[in-house]
């Protein structure tokens, strides 16, 4: 136990007080409510039900799913501007700067690296020859059509959702940190007194902005000239797909879970720690299944931040709520079925502090064994059921982690999902049961000493009487 304790303890400190981590895992918070919101329009559009879309359509009219649509696309498909927005918020905090002014320079450093120009193909049937004769001069058709390639001034909004959350996250860091040089610098346009605060913190910003924006500003023009045409394509092929494949991996995953658990296990927040560091790979996964989903194509990924949210745990870390039902069912100390009957609700909404500290699992070694094994479990039938077509994978939507198991299942995944999530709590319960029977018995135990009399013999000492009288 020293031995673990010296080797995590200073590591999760470092990670936790990381101001880089801490600005990521605080920057995707501010877009998670607006994202649970959008799934659940998208769910309520698409629910897994026979001939779902034909009800909900002759209840609110043909066009109820493009009004539905619009609200999951003014959320999703703007993903990674949200992340641009939280990020350098909070980071710009980390760094003791304006978090307004370092939140919008960083926006506009972002959108100066952004590529403007759209290709787009247009198909013309050969049947069409005449009416676009003038377009097809010099095209050979292919099955049947010829291919126009055009190029348009606007916006990939890929880049704006999942293909620019890297990138994103790159130039926050970038553009706060040569904004607060210029500001630690004194590097500022001062105003006379009488000056409403406003306008001094306005022309105080002038010069640092300034910078800020001809850093980018050069950095357009270097990756411009490049092959790979503009920055953000090449944060996308170099590190963004690298990352993502590494992350949508049976092995990250479990490596993920057995540290955050480890985490869990010295009383650190181990979904903070590990978080910070998996969430970002994990919310670009879910984005490519949400858009797939979306568009009617096959879903990409097996690993999604659905698939650690919905199926890796139950009940909160070490898939808890598990551990309860068994509590409940089989413990007869007066302590756990107390804690138990205080627990389970909260369990079924994953909210596991009362078992974590109160049973404790926190530096219990006979309870670490269950506690990491019962996630990694969970993990490896999942990827084993979605991977040979029994469960499908998860659709995207981003459904709350208070989601009750069963329901959250069928939201992702449909009835298949549920009965799997059933499936696992039972398996959970099997593993846990063994190990909360010894901690049952040694707790009946002490109860029962508690209750028998002291021999009050035993505190007999002679030099309590006088023999004085």
């Amino acid at each position: 136990m020293e031995k673990f304790e010296k080797i995590f303890l200073p590591l999760a400190t470092k990670i936790g007080k990381n101001k880089y981590l801490a600005a990521i895992r605080d920057g995707f918070l501010v877009s998670t409510p607006l994202l649970i919101v959008g799934s659940l329009f998208l769910v309520l559009g698409n629910l897994p039900i026979k001939n779902y879309s034909n009800i909900i359509q002759g209840i609110f009219g043909p066009n109820i799913n493009m009004y539905l649509d619009k609200v999951v696309d003014g959320t999703f498909t703007l993903m990674a501007l949200l992340a641009v927005l939280g990020i350098a918020y909070s980071f710009s905090r980390e760094m003791n700067v304006d978090r307004i002014f370092g939140t919008a320079i960083s926006l506009i450093s972002w959108f100066i690296l952004m590529p403007y120009k759209v290709t787009t193909k247009i198909l013309i049937p050969v049947g069409d020859i005449s009416a676009n004769s003038e377009l097809i001069k010099g095209l050979t058709p292919i099955n049947g059509n010829y291919e126009i390639v055009k190029n348009a001034v606007g916006i990939n909004t890929n880049w704006l959702s999942s293909g620019g959350i890297f990138i994103g996250i790159i130039v926050s860091f970038v553009a706060v940190h040569i904004y607060a040089f210029a500001v630690k610098k004194g590097w500022k346009i001062s105003m006379p007194e009488g000056v409403p605060q406003t306008v001094v913190d306005s022309f105080s910003a002038l010069i640092p902005s300034a910078l800020v924006i001809t850093v980018f500003f050069f950095i357009n023009i270097i990756f411009s000239n490049t092959s790979y045409g503009n920055a953000f394509t090449f944060v996308y092929s170099i590190l963004q797909v690298p990352l993502t494949n590494l992350g949508d991996s049976l092995g990250a995953m479990l490596i993920a879970y057995f540290f955050l658990h480890i985490f869990w296990f010295f009383g650190i927040n181990g979904g903070s720690v590990v978080g910070a560091i998996y969430n970002p790979i994990l919310r670009v996964l879910s984005l490519d299944n949400f858009n797939a989903y979306k568009a009617g194509t096959e879903l990409p990924h097996i690993i999604t931040g659905q698939f650690q949210d919905l199926f890796a745990t139950f009940g909160g870390c070490g898939s808890t709520l598990s551990l309860v039902i068994v509590m409940i069912l089989v413990c007869k100390s007066k302590r756990i079925k107390k804690l138990s009957g205080l627990s389970i609700i909260p369990a079924i909404f994953g909210i596991n502090e009362p078992i974590v500290f109160g049973l404790p699992i926190v530096l219990n070694p006979i309870i670490l064994i269950p506690f990491i094994a019962a996630p990694l479990i969970n993990i490896v039938i999942t990827y084993f059921f979605m991977k040979e077509g029994i469960v499908p994978y998860t659709n995207g939507a981003i459904i709350p982690w208070t989601t009750p198991p069963i329901i959250s299942g069928f939201l992702s995944t449909g009835i298949r999902g549920s009965i799997l999530q059933f499936f696992l709590i039972i398996v959970d319960c099997l593993i846990y049961y063994p190990f909360i029977k010894v901690i049952d018995n040694s707790y009946i135990k002490s109860e029962i000493e508690a209750t028998k009399p002291k021999d009050t013999f035993e505190d007999f000492d002679l030099a309590d009487f006088s023999f004085d009288d």
